[in-house]
């Protein structure tokens, strides 16, 4: 036997929602004992929280008994909890026509329509779970708040009136009917309506705050910061009062005083740590201005200090220190930060960047495979490991993070160039050099204007004696690009001086000499220009000058023991 189910209610809803109707039928003994089997296998499952097994152990209940109302209930619960709110919407309405007195129901229908903002279908649904809980006074609160948001504000007076008529005055209700006058643009009675109440209850802070945001709006900024300073004399360590003040002070263009409010705010534990996380952001924007960064940097050591146990304080502050380049601090603030909770990407990728910056290539390796062990498909911290095994000679080692990195990353242009120009340099130590080439050749397709590359790849190539006249071109471009870069200027000398053009290197080792005089490779450069000019006696200054500065090699050793220049 088939039989419908209708709701009245649904019915007469607007136009545009379709009625909903559901067609069961009456069930012989066994199937109605295998739904009950099959609900009770559904809720095991939920409660397992294998949420697709019970998922479809409440479907095979529907498809025995359609109108199931409990089973199109936990469906939709499912549903909903996966992102799926159109499937849930479907069930939970067939489930409130089966059921239209099941509060529950309308309940999960009202946080369906809260999500996908569907607030004409949220009022409606509101009016039936207070029809069904009529003592319950957030229903009537949440529709009421519905039909301000539609703008419907003569209705959302009727309902705070009905509020009003049956569970009394309280400071929600004064509260909503303020934002009702301040949403009608009624501000001469809302002024007068918050003056009484702060005359009635001067203790009550809100209505201070609410009488600024009328000023604000008004254009009076000047009344708002005199009335809130009436509030801070009544509870001079209130952050609210104190935030409203520095919101105020920083529309006025008084920095000082802006900073002064925002520095008690942040020593109230009670306010939340997000707020405080997105003010310190909003100074971002201005560190050009170095009153800026330093007032960044003290509201966020108050933030450490306030909040010790916080990671995101922590990581803020080390945001800030890194904005400022005072990386080993920044770098001292991520790891505390990681202390408290390694699963946030960002800072690991932020503490490998400067590991690597600074040179601490072991520490890296360490810190990369760490972060890896969290994070396996980024390729940036591929890259970032792989670039510390590179700098500690582990150039195989290498080229397997860094051949990762490549099969994860493909839209950043920045990552890719560093990926291939790592490949380069550790291709080149492990004498591939045709895979080499390719990596560097790949790096300057993405940006023919990258320095590092350029430099690198002419210098690997003059050690080869390989297409010096390319590398001179490239040599001479990455100078162009980044002047008065010792290490290029060198290179370009020794290219120079691969081409025979001693007289051209020595201009241009000197000029390296001059921005990094401490390079034994650069001296010892030095030292084979100067012989094949003749200078003998001066070349052989400058080669024991470069094992003075450190070098260790047997090849310049032989240079000053033979007193001639050793290919």
């Amino acid at each position: 036997m088939l039989c419908t189910f209708s709701v009245s209610a649904q019915r007469n809803r607007a136009e545009k929602t379709e009625p909903v109707i559901v067609i069961g039928k009456t069930l012989n003994q066994r199937d109605s004992i295998r739904v009950k089997e099959l609900f009770f296998d559904g809720l095991q499952e939920k409660l397992s929280m294998n949420y697709a097994q019970a998922a479809s152990s409440f479907s095979k209940v529907l498809d025995l008994d359609p109108a199931n109302d409990a089973a199109l209930y936990e469906l939709a619960n499912i549903s909903f909890a996966d992102n799926k709110p159109e499937d849930a919407e479907r069930l939970i309405r067939k489930a409130v026509t089966v059921s239209p007195e099941n509060e529950w129901y309308w309940v999960l229908l009202s946080d369906i329509y809260k999500r996908t903002n569907k607030i004409d279908d949220l009022v409606f649904v509101l009016e039936e779970l207070s029809r069904i809980s009529p003592k319950n006074e957030a229903y009537y609160y949440d529709r009421a708040n519905a039909l301000l948001i539609l703008k419907r504000v003569d209705d959302a007076e009727d309902a705070y009136d009905e509020i009003e008529r049956r569970f009394g005055s309280s400071e929600d209700l004064v509260s909503a009917r303020q934002r009702i006058l301040m949403q009608q643009g009624k501000s001469a009675k809302l002024t007068d309506e918050l003056e009484k109440q702060i005359r009635s209850k001067p203790e009550d802070l809100r209505n201070y705050i609410y009488l600024s945001e009328v000023y604000v709006k008004a254009g009076e900024r000047q009344k708002a910061v005199e009335i809130l300073n009436k509030a801070k004399e009544i509870s001079p360590a209130n952050a609210m009062v104190r935030l409203a003040l520095a919101d105020n002070y920083k529309a006025l263009r008084q920095f000082e005083n802006t900073f002064i409010e925002l520095k008690v705010a942040f020593e109230d534990p009670d306010l939340n740590i997000d707020e405080k996380v997105r003010i310190v952001l909003s100074f971002f924007p201005m560190f050009a201005d170095m009153k800026a960064r330093a007032y960044a940097n003290e509201l966020a050591s108050i933030m450490v200090r306030i909040h010790p146990e916080e990671a995101k304080a922590h990581a803020v502050y080390g945001d800030v220190l890194f904005q400022e380049r005072k990386y080993p601090q920044a770098q001292e603030s991520y790891k505390k930060a990681l202390a408290i909770n390694d699963q946030v990407y960002q800072i690991w990728e932020q503490l490998l960047r400067i590991e690597v910056s600074r040179g601490e290539f072991q520490q890296a390796i360490l810190d990369g495979d760490h972060a890896l062990s969290i994070f396996p498909n980024q390729a940036a911290l591929y890259l970032y490991t792989g670039i510390g095994y590179a700098q500690t000679q582990k150039h195989e080692k290498a080229i397997t993070y860094l051949k990762s990195a490549l099969d994860l990353e493909t839209d950043d242009k920045e990552i890719l160039i560093q990926i291939y120009s790592t490949m380069g340099d550790s291709f080149n130590y492990l004498k591939q050099f045709k895979e080499s080439d390719q990596a560097y050749i790949k790096a300057l397709e993405l940006d023919s204007r990258n320095s590092y590359v350029l430099n690198n790849y002419a210098y690997y190539l003059s050690l080869r004696e390989e297409n010096l006249l390319e590398a001179e071109k490239m040599s001479r471009r990455s100078i162009e690009l980044d002047p008065d870069n010792a290490s290029s200027e060198d290179t370009y000398a020794w290219i120079l001086f691969k081409l025979k053009k001693y007289a051209e290197a020595k201009i241009w080792i000197e000029k390296a000499l001059q921005h990094n005089s401490n390079s034994a490779v650069q001296i010892e450069h030095y030292g084979d220009i100067l012989y094949f000019l003749g200078e003998r006696e001066k070349a052989l200054e400058q080669w024991k000058k470069a094992k003075e500065s450190g070098s260790r090699s047997e090849t310049l050793d032989k240079k000053i023991n033979e007193k001639k220049y050793i290919d």
